[in-house]
């Protein structure tokens, strides 16, 4: 049986514009974070993130906006059912992974999360800095407001395709 697993996964920090303020998606599964999940076969990075955006939140209208690719790299130790699903496929469970993240804009704010996910909220940077738990996932998400900040899609009169 494998003990280490290298592991990717490929997601977005998504934003809308509402009512000429930026508001973020997150989504709760034990802490507040972003759609992300692993590449299937012969998928390239836009493809799964577009994928996964729209199996975790129902979402369909990504334009990904060119200019923004940030990896954050961590590990963990696999724990109760994931930990069972792994040993059984004989997989590690020590997880050392690479999450790839892009800025995606929505049109709208309708959502139908998954059951992957138990809750979600469009949020403005300061609470969505304030649900995060994860130091890494904030610094990624400070990067990615300043990026929509200094590209000017903050400005409801730029459209973003």
């Amino acid at each position: 049986m494998k003990l280490l697993a290298f592991e990717k996964s490929v997601g977005a920090v998504v934003f809308r514009i509402e009512n000429g303020k930026v508001l973020f998606l997150l989504l709760y599964n034990n802490y507040w974070g972003f759609p992300k999940g692993h590449p299937e076969a012969g998928e390239n990075e836009e493809e799964t993130l577009r994928r996964e955006t729209l199996e975790e939140t129902g979402i369909r209208d990504l334009a990904v906006i060119p200019g923004f690719k940030k990896s954050n790299y961590y590990f963990y130790v696999a724990k109760g059912a994931e930990r069972e699903r792994r040993m059984k496929a004989g997989r590690g469970i020590w997880i050392f992974k690479r999450a790839v993240f892009y800025v995606a804009s929505a049109k709208n704010g309708k959502v139908v999360i998954s059951d992957e996910h138990d809750d979600y909220k469009w949020v403005g940077f300061e609470d969505a800095i304030r649900m995060m738990r994860h130091e890494n996932a904030k610094e990624l998400f400070r990067k990615a407001h300043d990026f929509i900040l200094k590209a000017g899609l903050q400005n409801p009169g730029k459209r973003v395709e």
